[in-house]
């Protein structure tokens, strides 16, 4: 554990209700608890959370897409407790998944964020992914989504 009491780990299956908790707090359309289940289960390498004062207080899930001619580390879910936005968590979540992209291969990283979700859009800019194209109705309510992508070292 770091002197600031927090650290990143991979997700457990026992870490699914706490998860679940920060799921529910922080989207409108939570994933489905069975989702998480399955990726902790079929994806550990992927899944991190962090733990702050004994608590997990954020995760970041992920995925790794091969294009035919590229290959990608995909950002796929990552959520933050209230209270510990704004202290690094993210940040370090974030970093971590990366690392794990960079070790299975990946050459950039890629997301996508609610159009409406500026403080994300600026959150995924200060770590260095850029606007890359808008995908039409994704959400289910017909909100568009920005992809935002971020070239990884090889």
């Amino acid at each position: 554990m770091n002197p600031q009491g927090r650290h990143i780990r991979r997700a457990r299956p026992t870490d699914i209700p706490e998860i679940m908790a920060i799921e529910r707090e922080c989207f409108v359309e939570p994933w489905d608890e069975e989702v998480f289940v399955q990726t902790v289960e079929w994806t550990p390498f992927s899944f991190f959370v962090a733990v702050a004062d004994g608590k997990i207080r954020g995760f970041v899930i992920g995925c790794m897409e091969n294009t035919g001619s590229a290959v990608y580390g995909h950002v796929s879910n990552l959520g933050v407790t209230a209270a510990y936005r704004g202290k690094g968590l993210g940040r370090l979540l974030v970093s971590r998944l990366e690392r794990q992209f960079v070790l299975e291969g990946a050459e950039g990283a890629l997301l996508e964020v609610r159009a409406s979700n500026t403080d994300a859009q600026e959150f995924y800019r200060k770590l260095g992914y850029r606007e890359a194209f808008l995908l039409s109705g994704y959400y289910s309510n017909g909100e568009d989504a920005l992809v935002m992508m971020k070239d990884l070292p090889l």
